[in-house]
């Protein structure tokens, strides 16, 4: 094993229309208030900008249609908007947008994140780049695990950049990184919050009730 430094870019994808949800999932406040008590207005997109900052060299938003209502909190919090033109096509799309953009300003290596996931604990995103580090050349990529279940953020290298840019638009993140699952180094870590994402009224106020 040797040491790699690589240069990572940040992405968050952003750009679903939050339908089961009701509004627009990277607007909510995070942390979500409980019952009776008032929030701090972060929200999880603003949580995601600043968890990605930790580790990468600057951070991406992929937005569609929402576009005008997350630019403004993405640029107070120092990212940047990139817009997927059809969101229609998927997430999927949306992960291509980012990964070429990130490439576009030099970047080597994303960290890569959903918007409707609470934000990785800084030891998480410390242990996922560790592990990328000083990880083979022939690890492509590393995802944070935590009982048994995959997770986000993850890192991928130029090499999973690739395969993901080469694949359909149809495709998901989860084939491509099965069709090359011998490059890819799982990283345990005791964060449970790398395996939820928020869909529903219902699961944002149980995360509610969580954080009395």
């Amino acid at each position: 094993m040797g040491f790699r430094a690589p240069s990572i870019g940040g992405v968050i994808l952003a750009a679903g229309e939050s339908s089961r949800m009701g509004t627009d999932k990277a607007l909510l406040p995070w942390p979500p208030a409980a019952a009776g008590r008032v929030s701090v207005q972060d929200t999880l997109l603003s949580a995601a900008i600043r968890s990605l900052s930790h580790t990468a060299d600057f951070v991406l938003v992929v937005a569609g249609k929402n576009e005008t209502s997350l630019t403004a909190v993405a640029y107070a919090n120092g990212a940047s908007v990139v817009v997927n033109r059809d969101p229609s096509r998927g997430q999927f799309s949306s992960l291509q947008v980012g990964l070429q953009e990130t490439l576009n300003r030099g970047r080597d290596a994303a960290l890569i994140t959903l918007v409707d996931r609470p934000p990785a604990s800084l030891e998480t995103l410390d242990a996922l780049r560790e592990a990328f580090e000083w990880s083979p050349p022939d690890v492509w990529g590393v995802v944070p695990e935590c009982s048994g279940k995959h997770g986000h953020p993850f890192i991928a290298g130029r090499e999973l950049i690739s395969a993901f840019l080469q694949a359909p638009a149809t495709s998901t993140a989860r084939e491509v990184e099965h069709e090359h699952q011998a490059h890819i180094k799982y990283v345990a870590v005791n964060d449970p919050m790398i395996t939820l994402n928020i869909n529903t009224p219902e699961e944002y106020a149980n995360l509610a009730a969580m954080s009395r």
